[in-house]
């Protein structure tokens, strides 16, 4: 089974949800000076690169990224691509794509929107998913919705729709993933969640595995 890396590096050089923290890091405990170990300190967003949200992030009353359920990360997923759509990935677009591959998609669903993702530069105009395309993944069983985009809903969103729907459907968000190098069809995700205490999201190492 081949092994295929869907998560951006992070640098300083990673785009950021305007106004949010950058990424930066630095040595502060070197082996030039102590001769054993060198060590780092992180700064950055907890929606840096790829990511996923917990219901904490969109729902005062949410669940923490280190209380929600693992199972949604890890297991069979349809990676579908769907192009030209912006602003809004509507119900009948999505359900055109899934349809390609069978009536019944697997619990987890990966929309490719880019044909290199801007890992280099902010894109204010990213194409977003309509939250009755949310709903409409929910009635199919689907329990997790990933996409290579910052954020389900528009940047300018103040009601978060489509968050909004995956908070109803108690289902679960993985954002900024790089799917470039990604055909369509069926895989295996893994993408856990780090374990961070009482936070509105967390990194994720987001890989693919080919299915045999």
């Amino acid at each position: 089974m081949a092994v295929i890396d869907i998560t951006p590096p992070l640098s300083a050089a990673t785009p950021m949800w305007p106004g949010d923290t950058p990424f930066s890091a630095r040595r502060t405990w070197a082996i030039e000076e102590n001769g054993a170990v060198n060590v780092s300190m992180l700064t950055m967003s907890s929606h840096a690169g790829a990511h996923a949200d917990a219901p904490l992030h969109y729902s005062a009353s949410g669940a923490s990224i280190d209380a929600v359920p693992l199972d949604p990360y890890l297991g069979r997923c349809l990676v579908v691509r769907i192009d030209d759509a912006a602003p809004l990935i509507g119900p009948e677009r999505l359900m055109e794509a899934i349809g390609r591959f069978g009536p019944a998609p697997p619990p987890r669903v990966l929309i490719r929107t880019y044909s290199k993702a801007p890992t280099l530069e902010w894109d204010s105009s990213f194409t977003a998913i309509a939250a009755d395309a949310v709903r409409r993944l929910a009635k199919r069983g689907v329990k997790l919705i990933g996409v290579d985009t910052p954020s389900l809903d528009p940047e300018q969103s103040k009601t978060m729709d489509a968050h909004q729907a995956i908070l109803a459907a108690d289902m679960r968000v993985l954002e900024g993933l790089v799917l470039d190098a990604v055909d369509e069809g069926e895989y295996e995700l893994i993408a856990l969640p780090l374990k961070l205490k009482g936070l509105d999201a967390a990194p994720v190492r987001a890989v693919l595995r080919t299915l045999r």
